[in-house]
């Protein structure tokens, strides 16, 4: 669906999808969600990213571009997947500086919300 939202004072055109509970905004690069049940925003995260040592789906869809390799460097920050979902490209970054650990997802396959996609081995455990 398609929302409006206001940022700064700005109205805003944003794509919006609830998934068990939970409303998924999507806009311009950035998903935020919120607990539809209290309304209360439970996550934010820049650039769809994911977590720690991890790649996660921030949302269902399919993954179009792998940015990196199993033993490649990275740093925090550095985008490492492509997906789409909902007629939207997303780019996936690293959080965390080290070397992809396992990459457990393939150009081309539909990934569901909160699928470990890229996990990375912190600099500081090589």
């Amino acid at each position: 669906m398609e929302i409006k939202v206001r940022v700064d004072g700005v109205d805003h055109k944003a794509h919006a999808q609830l998934i068990k509970g939970t409303l998924w905004v999507h806009h311009n690069g950035r998903v935020f969600t919120m607990d539809a049940s209290t309304g209360r925003k439970s996550r934010k995260k820049a650039g769809a990213g994911g977590s720690s040592d991890q790649v996660v789906a921030p949302m269902p869809g399919k993954v179009t571009k792998l940015l990196v390799s199993a033993g490649a460097s990275v740093e925090a920050g550095q985008a490492v997947l492509v997906m789409e979902a909902m007629k939207m490209e997303y780019t996936l970054k690293a959080d965390i500086a080290g070397t992809i650990d396992s990459i457990s997802c393939a150009v081309g396959e539909q990934v569901a919300l909160g699928k470990a996609l890229i996990k990375i081995k912190p600099v500081s455990d090589k």
